[in-house]
């Protein structure tokens, strides 16, 4: 198996590290991330510029026709970069899932607005259990040519900017959790929408999203009625993927910085990284490191052929998650004092670890789905 980028990934990679290094040092990244929106226009619509919002979209609606592997390595620069903003709501669980299942008219309105950065998608699926299963209790009726929505998601994504839901909500009491669920694409403006903005570790602007009495035209069904549960899977198995792969570039920083640091911070008359102990422990970290790159980068591929995958997506998420804690712990205890202080920057990439580590499913989630795997 050839294990390497091509050039125009590496074309891709390079580019994509030297425009958010040069537009992203740590103070702008602090400052977008206490700010209201939790996002830079100005930012958005130059990645908009450089085709990233429609890289993975077919060409005929706007998108450059590339691959999710392809989207992989550009995640795992934005994860180095710690990219704050809606790039993985409105690309991967929007976009990608219109591009999957929406009709040519769907596709033909939404797809081109995303990928000029001209509307923001998110994914409302998530409700008090923060499960990822089929118990969804959001309910929509139906109402003469249209549909009503009633009920509560947390965790939604940049609920508090999006121009568009998508909206996962149960639209057959009787069937089994599985059967009858339906999702919909939902103007996030409609009447009957409060998003209140939550604190989290990451400060990634995740939302509580309270839906009372909405209305939603039959013609905004995304896919078949009753038949979203398989699509949904498929949309948690690209978003799993995709948060891998911003852990990738995460702890690839991390790592990064500590060995510098080992090399430069004195002890004894000597680098503490000539101690070995601490080569041990940044040999860990490499390990750690490069094992999660290469699940995760199998998985991306394998999304990308189209090749059923939950084992592997399943393989990368609960090795990635655990890496993460390995990591990043080693990262803080090489780093000393400094490494706990608010001020340094290692804390910005402990933050989104922890909380990528969880999104989506995290290690004990997808341990059952490769037990299932295996037959168990």
């Amino acid at each position: 198996m050839n294990l390497a980028l091509s050039e125009e990934q590496e074309m891709l990679r390079t580019m994509a590290r030297d425009f958010l290094t040069d537009k992203l040092p740590k103070a702008v990244v602090k400052e977008i991330e206490q700010s209201e929106l939790g996002y830079s226009a100005e930012l958005w619509q130059e990645m908009a510029g450089l085709g990233w919002m429609g890289l993975a979209f077919p060409e005929k609606y706007g998108g450059s026709g590339m691959s999710f592997l392809d989207l992989a390595v550009l995640f795992e620069e934005m994860g180095r970069a710690c990219l704050p903003g809606p790039y993985f709501s409105s690309v991967v669980l929007g976009g990608l899932t219109i591009a999957d299942i929406g009709s040519d008219e769907q596709k033909q309105e939404y797809l081109p607005q995303i990928a000029g950065g001209d509307i923001i998608f998110t994914l409302a699926l998530t409700e008090a259990s923060a499960s990822y299963d089929a118990d969804i209790e959001t309910r929509a009726t139906a109402d003469n040519d249209g549909y009503v929505i009633n009920g509560t998601k947390l965790f939604v994504s940049d609920a508090h900017i999006a121009d568009y839901m998508l909206v996962v909500a149960r639209t057959d009491e009787k069937a089994k959790p599985e059967k009858g669920l339906t999702i919909f694409i939902v103007d996030g403006k409609s009447q009957g929408i409060s998003s209140t903005v939550l604190k989290t570790i990451a400060n990634d602007k995740l939302c509580e999203v309270v839906f009372k009495q909405v209305k939603v035209p039959k013609e905004n069904i995304l896919g078949e009625l009753n038949q979203g549960w398989d699509e949904v899977q498929k949309i948690i198995q690209r978003a799993a993927v995709a948060k891998c792969c911003e852990m990738v570039g995460c702890i690839q920083q991390a790592l990064d910085m500590t060995v510098s640091y080992a090399k430069e911070r004195k002890q004894y008359d000597r680098p503490i990284g000539s101690f070995q102990v601490i080569q041990h422990y940044c040999a860990d970290m490499a390990t750690d490191v490069d094992g999660t790159r290469l699940s995760t980068y199998q998985a991306a591929w394998m999304l990308s052929e189209g090749l059923p995958c939950t084992r592997e997506v399943a393989i990368a998420k609960a090795w990635a998650g655990e890496a993460c804690q390995r990591v990043m712990a080693l990262a803080h205890q090489i780093h000393g004092a400094i490494g706990v202080t608010i001020d340094h920057d290692l804390q910005y990439y402990t933050r989104r670890a922890k909380a990528a580590e969880v999104s989506f499913g995290d290690a004990n989630f997808y341990r059952e789905v490769v037990a299932q795997e295996m037959g168990l």
